[in-house]
């Protein structure tokens, strides 16, 4: 691997694919513990520009001191998910944080229904998030009061779905592909997909797979965060007045 100079005050920005059952704040911290140890300071900068669930994986994008300051631009970009979902199955959070809590016929569901549903999701639509979710409640996450099994509502937002395409349909599981704007919940968005065929639907995997023209194949890989710091060379005072 070749060094790299680079000057994480200034500002870096970096691509990881964040691992299942990882939390964003996980990776956000995680790197930033190995950056000061290789800096040597006790306190640097991070942030990530778009936050995945626990149970997805995919691009994030992580910017690193001035170039913090980058991270709305980030988030307003298109991003492109890949969705597995189980029809007939609804959990209290859409995906396989929660246990099943109900079941719901699926015999009346084709593949040709399917798409013809999914068709009904492409432009604007008005999306409810999921009540277990950041959204803030009277000051309060929406999470932090669901898993106190207090009601939370929330309002729908409008939002854009520019694609969404069946990759493969062996009923009762599907997998789409989704192409959305900021602020889309694709929890929320297999919800609605279920409640369209008549039926209920879940989560049981999804993958962020491009933010803007960053595609999963530009990311690093968690488990290579220690090669990477160490094959990088900080960028100086001295550098600078070469």
């Amino acid at each position: 691997m070749e060094h790299r100079v680079m000057d994480f005050v200034a500002g870096e920005t970096l691509y990881f694919n964040k691992p299942l059952d990882w939390t964003s704040f996980d990776l956000v911290n995680k790197f930033r513990y190995k950056l000061s140890r290789k800096l040597k300071v006790r306190k640097i900068k991070v942030g990530h520009a778009g936050t995945l669930d626990p149970k997805a994986t995919g691009v994030m994008i992580l910017c690193t001191g001035k170039a913090t300051k980058r991270i709305e631009e980030y988030q307003y970009r298109t991003k492109e998910y890949v969705a597995t979902l189980r029809l007939g199955e609804t959990t209290p959070s859409f995906d396989l944080e929660r246990e099943v809590d109900r079941t719901y016929p699926v015999d009346h569901i084709t593949c040709e229904t399917v798409r013809e549903a999914l068709a009904t999701f492409t432009g604007e639509i008005r999306q409810v998030p999921p009540v277990f979710s950041a959204c803030k409640v009277d000051g309060k996450r929406a999470y932090e009061l669901a898993r106190k099994g207090r009601e939370a509502p929330l309002k729908a937002r409008t939002l854009v779905i520019d694609e969404i395409e069946l990759l493969t349909c062996a009923l009762p599981v599907i997998q789409i592909r989704v192409v959305c704007s900021k602020g889309t919940y694709i929890r929320a968005l297999a919800r609605d997909i279920g409640v369209a065929l008549h039926s209920g639907a879940h989560l049981t995997a999804l993958q962020r797979t491009r933010i803007g023209d960053v595609t999963l194949d530009m990311c690093l890989s968690t488990d290579r965060m220690d090669d990477f710091l160490e094959h990088i060379t900080l960028k100086t005072i001295e550098d600078e007045t070469v």
